[in-house]
Order: C-alpha cells, then sequence, then structure tokens
C-alpha cells in the first residue's frame, strides 16, 4: 500500500467519522416541544410584554441570513469581500488572496526542503495557505467586534440625550458619527451618508446590521423598528437597551474569567505534542525524521493529528457559551 491510498484510507475514515457525528448530532427532543410550548404562548397570550417578545423573535428570524448565503451575502467571494470589510483594514480580495498563495507556496517550499516530503509539503503548504490567513482575519474581526461593543452603549445613551433635546433621530446618528471614535463612530458616518443619497434610515441600518452581523447591533435596529410600529417613547427604549447591553458585557466578562482556566488548559495539552515533536526535532532530527518518509509513520502522525483536532473541538465546544 503505497502513501497515496494510505491518504485516501486516512480521509474516508474521517469522512464517516464526521457523517456519524452529523447523524447522531440531531436537535435536541426537549428544546424543541418547549420551542413549541412557547410558540403556543405566544400565540394565544394577551400581555403585552409576551406579544412584544413575540414581534422580537419574528424579527430575529427573518434578518437571519439564508443557509445558503453567507452573512447576507449571494455567494463565496461576496462573502469574503465581507469578511475582509469587517476588518476595518481596507484589505482587498487581490491581496488575500497574493499572501494565501505566498504563503502556501513558503511553507511547501520549507518543508520539502527539510523533510524531502512532496505529499506532506503540499499538503501543510495548502493548510498554511488557506488556514493562517483566515485566522488572521477572524482575529481582525473580533479585535474590531469588541471595541465595537465596548463603545456602542456610550453611543446609544448619546443618541438618548440627543432625542430627550428634541434632535431628531438622522440628527442625532449624525452626532454619534461625529463625538463616538472607533468603529462606531465609523459604521455611524456611514449610516448618514446612505440616509443623505437618498436612501431611508431603516435600509442604511439593515445594510450595516448585515454586513456587521453584530448581535447588539441587530437588537438596535429590532428596537428602531417595533418602535416605529408600535410607538412610544424612542428615548426611554434605547435608554433601556443600553442598560442590557451593558449587563450583557459584564455577563459575557465574568464568562470569559470563569472558563480561562479551562482554555488555558486546553492551549497547554493541545499546543505541547507540537513543542515537544518540535524540540525533538530541531536536537536530533534523524530520530524522528522517518515521520516524515516512512508511510506508517506518516499515517499514524495524520491519525493522531485528526484525533486531537477532534479533542481540541470538544474542548472548545465545552467553553463555549451563548449568551
Amino acid at each position: 500500500m503505497n502513501i497515496i491510498q494510505l491518504v485516501l484510507l486516512a480521509v474516508g475514515v474521517l469522512s464517516l467519522l464526521a457523517i456519524g457525528y452529523v447523524l447522531l448530532s440531531g436537535a435536541n427532543a426537549g428544546k424543541a416541544s418547549q420551542r413549541r410550548l412557547q410558540q403556543v404562548r405566544y400565540r394565544h397570550s394577551e400581555s403585552t410584554d409576551t406579544k412584544v417578545e413575540s414581534q422580537l423573535k419574528k424579527a430575529i428570524a427573518a434578518r437571519r441570513p439564508k443557509a445558503h448565503k453567507v452573512a447576507g451575502s449571494g455567494s463565496r467571494i461576496e462573502a469574503l469581500a465581507n469578511r475582509l470589510d469587517r476588518t476595518g483594514k481596507g484589505w482587498t480580495l487581490s491581496q488575500y488572496g497574493y499572501a494565501s498563495l505566498g504563503l502556501a507556496v513558503a511553507a511547501a517550499l520549507l518543508l520539502y526542503l527539510r523533510s524531502g516530503s512532496l505529499p506532506l509539503a503540499l499538503g501543510v503548504g495548502v493548510l498554511v495557505g488557506a488556514g493562517l490567513p483566515h485566522f488572521i482575519v477572524g482575529r481582525a474581526i473580533t479585535k474590531r467586534t469588541a471595541k465595537f461593543n465596548a463603545k456602542f452603549p456610550d453611543a446609544i445613551e448619546l443618541l438618548v440625550r440627543g432625542l430627550r433635546s428634541g434632535l431628531p433621530v438622522t440628527e442625532t446618528l449624525a452626532v454619534v458619527a461625529q463625538e463616538i471614535p472607533g468603529p462606531v463612530g465609523e459604521e455611524f458616518k456611514s449610516i448618514v451618508e446612505r440616509t443623505k443619497i437618498g436612501r431611508t434610515m431603516e435600509e442604511s441600518l439593515q445594510v450595516t446590521a448585515d454586513r456587521l452581523s453584530i448581535p447588539e447591533f441587530n437588537f438596535f435596529c429590532i428596537t428602531l423598528a417595533i418602535q416605529r410600529e408600535t410607538g412610544g417613547n424612542l428615548a426611554e427604549t434605547l435608554s433601556n437597551l443600553a442598560d442590557v447591553l451593558r449587563k450583557r458585557a459584564q455577563m459575557k466578562l465574568k464568562i470569559k474569567a470563569m472558563s480561562s482556566e479551562s482554555k488555558a488548559s486546553a492551549y497547554i495539552v493541545g499546543s505541547l505534542p507540537f513543542i515537544v515533536f518540535g524540540l525533538i526535532w530541531f536536537v536530533n532530527p534523524a530520530y524522528i525524521g522517518g515521520f516524515f518518509t516512512e508511510d506508517r509513520l506518516i499515517v499514524t502522525g495524520l491519525g493522531g493529528l485528526v484525533w486531537m483536532s477532534i479533542g481540541a473541538f470538544i474542548m472548545a465546544k465545552m467553553v463555549s457559551f451563548e449568551i
């Protein structure tokens, strides 16, 4: 059995494991029954709060992108362009493609010169070229989202003060765009610019909400939409929303502090095999060089990577919480 057959066998086993996971991880029956009971309660309740909550859930479901669309876009290319735009760095698709190709070629060439194994060098090169830029873009999006969420309650409170002083909503949005620095000011500036060229405020907010995909901003858009339909004191509603967002941020920080020990343990356990492998390879390359030349050791290494990936996925799910 040559190396190609062994790699195909490993890929087949991994595919069977993935299919089994998809088949066995179906919807929870308890959650489904609870969801049906909530729908019945929303349908027959006379409470105003329950009706508002029902409208909020319907609005969230209506604003959620379809399964074949990624982040509100119509294709994978548009989704990638949307991700690059969400970083706020001004990166383009061509720059992303050149960076991915350059990293893939560099990683494959270095590993081939070091090990002499062409299949392994090509596999690692593709993995580095596809994974590392995606990871960097994701980290940039996460940092910008964190900065946005940190300043967004302040922006809402500034909106509340403007509304209470008698300014219209469009004028208060312009004030927020000028006074709040960072991503919040940039996004509100884009909203104001869209309204100046003739688009309605709802359309401008929806475009930004689809592009950002931030739950806090979606809450803000839904609050404005419900207030326009039902009426009421917009300033008081936005003030309550700012308080809810601050409590939500505090809960996230508490969860982060409580799960930090588990995350640190997962990082140590996950990185220790790679660190030990690299140190042994650096000290005595001949002792561990068989993992790059012998077929059985290559398959063993690939199997170990698969199982370590499964363990990392399980640990990530254990310390991930929805708020």
